[in-house]
């Protein structure tokens, strides 16, 4: 496996686990596993993500409702088909996991619960835009290599001059970036009568570097 992969998508989040772990699939004989974890944001806010872990990382492992975790890894991108709609889904892709017992550790710990470095390639074209109340936000979709030539699609969220910079860049263009990940919920309307909440995940972009002919570092934002 290349390493160099591996350290082209970490993951950290620390949370509060808000949903029974439930089985997901089985692949090459291993079983995986879904929950959900609540992780707060330095507002009164918070995140709900998707975990996904492999049985054989929580044997034996308490992983109740309210347990708080800290949880290592990736976040992987699939297509899945709803209402005969293709649809990406993020979930966070465990390689360690660990519960919380110790209040003063997870106290200290969830001063920096979420955090994510990518290091990928600009796969569609950015769209920059400015809210209703003037804040300046790009769409960037983020392709990020993984073994066995896979890659995992990402969206990100850039602000303010961050946005302007994602604005300018081209489809191809190599970039890192540093981050947290966020849901956020939406309402699709239907019909005047069918309206129906639904959650986007995203990252949201703090630091990014672009990086040119692949080593040579361009720019530090």
């Amino acid at each position: 496996m290349d390493d160099k992969t591996l350290e082209s998508n970490i993951v950290k989040i620390i949370g509060k686990i808000v949903t029974p772990v439930k089985f997901s699939h089985e692949m090459y004989g291993e079983g995986f596993y879904n929950f959900k974890v609540e992780v707060p944001r330095l507002s009164d806010s918070v995140d709900i993500l998707q975990v996904t872990v492999s049985e054989r990382l929580i044997i034996n492992m308490d992983l109740s409702i309210d347990s708080y975790v800290e949880i290592c890894g990736q976040l992987r991108s699939y297509n899945r088909y709803i209402d005969n709609a293709s649809r990406l889904i993020l979930t966070v892709f465990t390689r360690e996991i660990r519960t919380l017992d110790d209040e003063d550790e997870k106290k200290e710990l969830l001063k920096h619960p979420n955090e994510i470095y990518l290091d990928g390639y600009i796969c569609k074209e950015p769209i920059y835009r400015t809210t209703p109340f003037g804040r300046e936000i790009t769409d960037l979709l983020l392709a990020v290599n993984r073994p066995y030539n896979k890659s995992d699609y990402i969206p990100c969220i850039a602000w303010g001059r961050n946005a302007r910079f994602c604005e300018k860049l081209l489809v191809g263009d190599h970039i890192k970036i540093w981050g947290r990940i966020q849901s956020r919920e939406y309402q699709k309307r239907y019909n005047d009568d069918d309206v129906e909440t639904k959650t986007a995940y995203e990252v949201s972009i703090f630091r990014l570097e672009y990086i040119e002919n692949d080593n040579n570092r361009l720019e530090n934002y």
